[in-house]
């Protein structure tokens, strides 16, 4: 029910809101809906436009909601856009965000749609805009009624801003329950570990929740306002989503596609990457036949080419995975390569060696071949050392070309260590044939 105020209350309102922003909006966040929004309703937008700039989008949205819709047009339309857009976006009936926007100019409406939309995959898009500012001066007290009289949330941390929405600092809810009621926010108030933008990107959002184990992190526009936080539950959905796009990169498959996506959609982002593999495939096969005359004399190597090419891929498998996630963490970086190849060849050399002691062992018993057994030996070697480099250098070669390292890199990889594998066992075979 709308009660009217006299008019000394409202020149009294009309003189806070104009002299002392700030302050009016600390009263006002603090009141019931329907108290706040009586009082803002009897004062002209033109009037009232330094309270609507620093409202938390939040409980604007609620103020909002339920006032004539020439008032929230005309706020919408003097806010400016990214400002704007946070209001709207804090409005959870999505008809009600439509039928705002589509009463608003061209002009404005246009700035609207263009602040709303958010690169996918981009903090601003992940974020969750349901977000109360709380300011510095506000006491415990304050903080826990505002708390009372909002929708029921597990708030594990809440966040302070200045008089013009720029982050100030994070306070955590244990903090709140422990201090006395006279406390000051400012006096609890830590810096937040991590902020990122509203473009900030999937991938290096996964990347600091990896590293840091955030719950609640803190999303600012270009010009340090919050405009939104990202959650616990939306960072770790956000890591199993990019594991799961770096699995389908991995083998040629787009990040975009997903199990129900339509057939026709699969095979256009697929098809390029099978012909891809098939020319690989047949750049292996014509290895194979520069050693046919060596595999006609001899026909247990064609029993023996599945085993080196096989350990060689799983070697430089498991050399692609360290390197890849280490370029996604952050742990290094391109220009660190000749410490990881020599890393590399190490691990390659030494699991050579002891994986070649094994198949020897196996090959000799079956062929009872000495030159055979020696031919395997020295191939098996040499050919994890070169899977386990090649499994290191691809990711890193696609990061310095501008590449993400995940896309399609054992495709890459498969090829090389088909070739080594082929390579390696047939040209010592052949160099060796007279023992075998």
């Amino acid at each position: 029910m709308m009660i009217e105020s006299s008019p000394i209350e409202l020149a009294l309102n009309e003189q806070l809101f104009n002299r002392y922003p700030a302050e009016a909006v600390r009263e006002l966040e603090q009141m019931d809906y329907d108290e706040a929004r009586n009082i803002l309703s009897e004062i002209p937008v033109s009037k009232s436009m330094k309270v609507w700039e620093r409202y938390s989008p939040q409980l604007a949205a609620k103020v909002l909601n339920d006032m004539p819709l020439d008032y929230v047009t005309a706020v919408i339309s003097h806010l400016e856009p990214n400002r704007a857009a946070s209001f709207i976006l804090a409005i959870t009936d999505k008809e009600r965000r439509e039928e705002i926007i589509h009463s608003c100019s061209v002009a404005v409406a246009n700035d609207l749609r263009r602040a709303i939309s958010q690169e996918p995959d981009s903090a601003g898009a992940l974020m969750d805009t349901r977000v109360i500012y709380f300011r510095p001066e506000m006491t415990v007290s304050e903080t826990i009624n505002i708390l009372r009289g909002r929708p029921r949330r597990a708030y594990r941390k809440l966040f302070t801003v200045d008089d013009n929405n720029h982050l100030a600092g994070m306070v955590e809810i244990e903090d709140i329950a422990l201090a006395k009621h006279q406390t000051t926010l400012a006096e609890l108030q830590l810096t937040p570990p991590e902020i990122v933008n509203i473009n900030t990107k999937r991938e290096d959002i996964v990347s600091l929740f990896e590293k840091k184990r955030i719950y609640d992190l803190p999303v600012v526009d270009f010009e340090g306002r919050l405009v939104g936080v990202l959650r616990y539950h939306t960072l770790l959905d956000a890591a199993l989503e990019e594991t799961s796009a770096d699995l389908q990169t991995m083998v040629g498959v787009s990040k975009d596609e997903r199990a129900l996506s339509p057939a026709f959609f699969s095979v256009r982002k697929r098809m390029p990457w099978l012909q891809i593999n098939l020319l690989t495939a047949f750049m292996a096969a014509a290895v194979v036949g520069v050693f046919e005359s060596t595999i006609a004399k001899y026909t247990a190597l064609a029993v023996l080419l599945p085993v080196v090419a096989g350990q060689s891929g799983n070697t430089g498998a498991q050399a692609l995975a360290v390197t890849m996630r280490g370029l996604a963490l952050k742990e290094i970086y391109p220009r660190m390569w000749p410490r990881i190849m020599f890393k590399e060849f190490n691990v390659g050399l030494w699991n050579g060696i002891l994986v070649a002691i094994t198949t020897a062992l196996g090959v000799f018993l079956w062929s009872e071949s000495a030159g055979l057994t020696l031919v395997i030996i020295l191939s098996m070697i040499l050919s994890m050392i070169v899977a386990s480099i090649a499994g290191a250098v691809i990711p890193i070669l696609l990061t310095v070309t501008g590449q993400d390292p995940a896309q399609s890199s054992s495709i890459f990889l498969t090829t090389v260590t088909d070739i080594a594998g082929f390579f390696s066992f047939l040209g010592i075979a052949t160099l060796f044939i007279s023992i075998l």
